[in-house]
């Protein structure tokens, strides 16, 4: 997909989408495949299509193995880890509870960048970001509701995915920051060793019957468009508007996801959830100075990158 073909409001739109609707797209597989086996298969898929595009581009694949050393620990917190944590989260809740979750992961970042860099200080905005961050998680997760312990730890898992994804962008900042490395490139080391770590554990696996037509759907979609186009589409749109305004993707995501888990699969949604989610986007605004007149003036460049479960 070229910029010549798509413009960039079209290009944000389809990252939304696919970022929004990965969540259901787990929760159809999950009805056929195991969570390790979904994680295996979109890799693959991913990878597939980030090869596909390397071939197209004439992207070479650097050799130098500190560089891969560094991608293959990305490719832990931010592809295999993460991926399971949700795949698995999703067998005890709905699909739009799962993306309401992964909006925390610009909190997550914002935390461990105060904490590991020393170029990104605890601002004031930072601070109250995170607090009321931290406030609307515990709202999401319901501590005055009557059934709590049933699904605790699948929100537990949840927030551990956006932990692990903060942590990888952190790690991508000081680590390889500086690096000349297309970021086609960069994705496609990931995702395939990503892919190479899972297809290490197929003999444990098993091995999936006859899918249906909507898990196999839901299985391409998720991995080329979830894993792989995504991020093609999410470096255009920083390109073209910057990092602030692409990371705009981040509050339309869980919408497209609690919308298509309510439309397609007739979920539930507390009270509570949406709540606690206008709470933690409050927070990532009050974050980046967007609630504070001097961030209303001049809104500080915006370094917590984003990423879909």
């Amino acid at each position: 997909m070229t910029r010549a073909r798509l413009g960039t409001p079209v290009q944000f739109g389809l990252l939304a989408l696919a970022w929004g609707a990965s969540f259901l797209f787990i929760k159809v597989a999950l009805t056929e495949l195991s969570p390790a086996q979904i994680v295996c298969g979109r890799l693959l898929l991913g990878a597939l299509t980030l090869g596909v595009l390397m071939l197209a581009t004439r992207q070479a694949i650097p050799r130098e193995l500190r560089l891969w050393a560094h991608l293959a620990v990305v490719s832990v917190l931010l592809c295999v880890l993460p991926f399971l944590l949700f795949a698995w989260a999703e067998t005890r809740l709905s699909s739009g509870l799962a993306s309401i979750y992964n909006a925390t992961t610009p909190l997550a970042t914002t935390a461990f960048a105060a904490a590991l860099l020393r170029t990104e200080r605890l601002t004031r905005d930072r601070l109250t970001g995170l607090l009321l961050g931290f406030t609307g998680v515990l709202v999401i997760i319901g501590p005055f509701t009557a059934d709590l312990t049933g699904d605790l730890p699948a929100q537990l898992a949840c927030l551990g995915a956006t932990t692990s994804y903060g942590l990888a962008f952190v790690y991508l900042r000081r680590f390889l920051g500086d690096r000349d490395v297309p970021a086609v490139t960069m994705a496609f080391i990931q995702v395939t060793i990503g892919a190479a770590l899972m297809l290490l554990t197929t003999p444990f696996l098993g091995t999936p019957g006859n899918l249906s037509l909507p898990v196999l759907l839901s299985m391409i979609a998720l991995g080329a468009f979830g894993t792989g186009l995504a991020y093609v589409w999410n470096t255009a749109v920083v390109r073209d508007w910057g990092a602030t305004n692409a990371a705009a993707v981040t509050y339309v995501t869980p919408v497209v996801g609690v919308l298509l888990g309510v439309l397609v699969l007739a979920e539930p949604v507390a009270w509570h959830q949406p709540v606690g989610a206008a709470l933690v986007l409050l927070g990532i605004l009050a974050a980046h100075g967007r609630l504070s007149r001097r961030g209303v003036r001049a809104s500080p460049p915006n370094t917590t990158p984003t990423r879909s479960g």
